[in-house]
């Protein structure tokens, strides 16, 4: 091969101005399905003009870029700010701490980021700028897919790769070769006049527009999850039931949009929860397994079905989900009045302080209780119970599975204050007008159990017996319209940006002419939507190829200088 060049063509070349410049221009058109920016013309701008104007600046990348930036700025207080449609409670104890600062928060809408008038902005005109831009792109691009790649340039020497040699081939056949070649290597080839003309990379193009479809995907899925979405809580004993109904949840919050209608209907029943730890080393106490076994139906008459959930193993019916998130201790209780007669029995789940399952909470006896004076009253227990007690240890356990449990109860009476209509937690006991009971000695009787062993009360007030231990499972049932949808744009989007990221699009003409000693002259010449080492490389490659194909011919030969002349050395040269 003779004659072989390759370069570059500097990013700071003038503007064309030439004919041969505006065919270069021609043929690296519609590279890049990017919209043409006009520079507006301020002074004459009308109301239609600065309409199209705000139009474009909103339909730009770099404007949907910034959308998308604020975005993610914009969530970042919904993340670190207590938010009122997941804890009221910390967003009130933010308040009372904070005067100053959760009055600003709520006046600027940071306790509700996600709702906020200028977070649904934000949102809204992103989603309108990827829309205005995916658009017309689209349907650019499929116009450049109907069409065939622009002819060669008049002067392949002006494109950034360029390599040409002479060959005693004729000109068809090296035409012919040349667009064999080029469509084995999968690029879109097509004669055209004297030149082959070649395009390749119409992915980078398809995982562009992927990447921002699949953005609007993700932006409609999380719309849509958080208007028609739920979440509650139910805490279950062993051998008890839940029916996917609102007065089943111990909690629940929802979306904007959400019906009770769209609860997917199920119902399952807890038959056994499974706990191990480990017993030995550094992370003794660890749990190692939670498995809770359960028993379900979907519909008023659907076949029970059986099922073990465990962490991140969850039930999945419909579009609900019930995962397992929780577990505790549930003492068997019987309260017996003065004349022995039973007035509560049931067990009562408590509530974890660590994670050897300490727990704590409250016994409530609210009706069917008399003291011995016969005077109705309630009775309210106060609970510590530790799986697994160590003597000399009294305030926690030292493992979490059930291998010396002891309750602490502290008894009192009078009225628990359920009556007066306000709500009260069912973990605590409000004392306000409570007395304690109280030994000879006049203090506060307070008694250790262990399974089976009863407490008798002062005076003979009754007694209380701790029967044995259940054990409790908290169930939290999500509805997330549109997960897999979310789900599937994040992953399209990802392979689109590194399609648009890692695919070049370029462009290869080959032109075979007769030159003027009637040797046939290829020309090759190549152009990339950027600057990239691969267009280059890719030329080479190719025309070495063809080369192969359609080999260099010899330079003309050159007249020898005269034989006596340059054997005879010049005066003063040395011999």
């Amino acid at each position: 091969m003779s004659n072989s060049t390759t370069g570059s063509t500097p990013a700071s070349a003038p503007a064309p101005e030439s004919g041969d410049d505006q065919e270069e221009l021609a043929a690296g058109s519609q590279l890049s399905t990017a919209p043409q920016e006009e520079a507006p013309g301020l002074p004459a701008l009308g109301v239609i003009g600065w309409a199209r104007w705000f139009w474009r600046q909103l339909t730009s990348m770099r404007v949907a870029l910034l959308l998308l930036f604020l975005l993610s700025l914009g969530a970042i207080p919904g993340s670190l700010i207590p938010q009122s449609g997941t804890d009221e409670t910390k967003v009130a104890d933010f308040m009372q701490r904070h005067s100053f600062l959760g009055r600003l928060y709520d006046n600027l809408g940071l306790f509700h980021v996600y709702s906020s008038v200028w977070f649904s902005a934000i949102y809204i005109l992103l989603f309108i700028s990827l829309i205005g831009c995916i658009v017309p792109r689209t349907w650019q691009f499929v116009g450049q897919l109907r069409s065939r790649p622009p002819g060669a340039p008049r002067r392949l020497t002006r494109l950034p790769a360029y390599t040409t040699w002479r060959t005693e081939a004729e000109p068809e056949q090296v035409r012919e070769a040349a667009l064999v070649l080029l469509k084995k290597r999968r690029f879109r080839a097509h004669l055209a006049g004297d030149a082959v003309a070649a395009e390749k990379g119409y992915l980078r193009e398809v995982g562009n527009l992927a990447f921002h479809i699949a953005l609007i995907v993700m932006l409609s899925s999380f719309a849509w999850g958080q208007l028609y979405k739920s979440e509650g809580n139910s805490l279950i004993l062993e051998g008890g039931g839940f029916s996917n109904t609102l007065t089943q949840y111990d909690d629940f919050k929802s979306g904007t949009l959400f019906d009770t209608d769209d609860l997917d209907p199920f119902s399952f029943h807890l038959k056994d929860f499974k706990g191990t730890y480990e017993t030995t080393g550094p992370n003794r106490g660890t749990p190692r397994t939670y498995e809770a076994a359960v028993d379900y139906s979907v519909g008023a008459y659907g076949k029970a079905k059986k099922r073990t959930i465990k962490v991140n193993e969850p039930l999945v019916i419909g579009d609900s989900k019930v995962y397992l998130t929780a577990h505790g201790y549930a003492p068997v209780i019987t309260v017996r009045d003065g004349k022995g007669d039973i007035v509560f029995d049931q067990a009562v789940a408590l509530l974890p302080l660590d994670s050897n399952v300490t727990s704590s909470g409250a016994i409530k006896v609210m009706d069917g209780y008399r003291s011995p004076k016969g005077v109705e009253e309630q009775l309210g227990i106060q609970a510590f119970f530790l799986p697994t007690y160590v003597p000399g240890n009294e305030i926690a356990s030292q493992f979490p599975a059930l291998e010396n449990p002891v309750l602490n109860l502290a008894p009192f009476h009078g009225d628990l204050g359920v009556d007066a209509g306000l709500p009260q937690s069912v973990y605590q006991l409000d004392k306000t007008h409570m007395k304690a009971f109280k030994d000879a000695k006049g203090q506060q009787v307070r008694v250790n159990l262990k399974p089976g062993e009863s407490m008798k009360l002062p005076n003979g007030a009754g007694s209380i017996t701790y029967d044995g231990t259940h054990e409790w499972a908290n169930f939290q049932v999500t509805r997330q319209p549109a997960a897999d949808w979310a789900l599937g744009g994040a992953i399209v989007a990802i392979f689109g940006l590194a399609g648009s990221l890692f695919i070049q699009r370029r462009r290869v003409w080959v032109r075979a002419v007769k030159g003027p000693d009637g040797v046939t002259v290829v020309e090759m010449g190549g152009l990339g939507r950027s600057e990239s080492a691969k267009v280059p490389e890719e030329l080479g490659d190719i025309a070495g190829t063809l080369y192969d194909q359609a080999p260099g011919a010899p330079d003309p030969e050159t007249p020898d200088p005269d034989p006596d002349t340059s054997a005879v050395p010049a005066e003063g040269a040395e011999k």
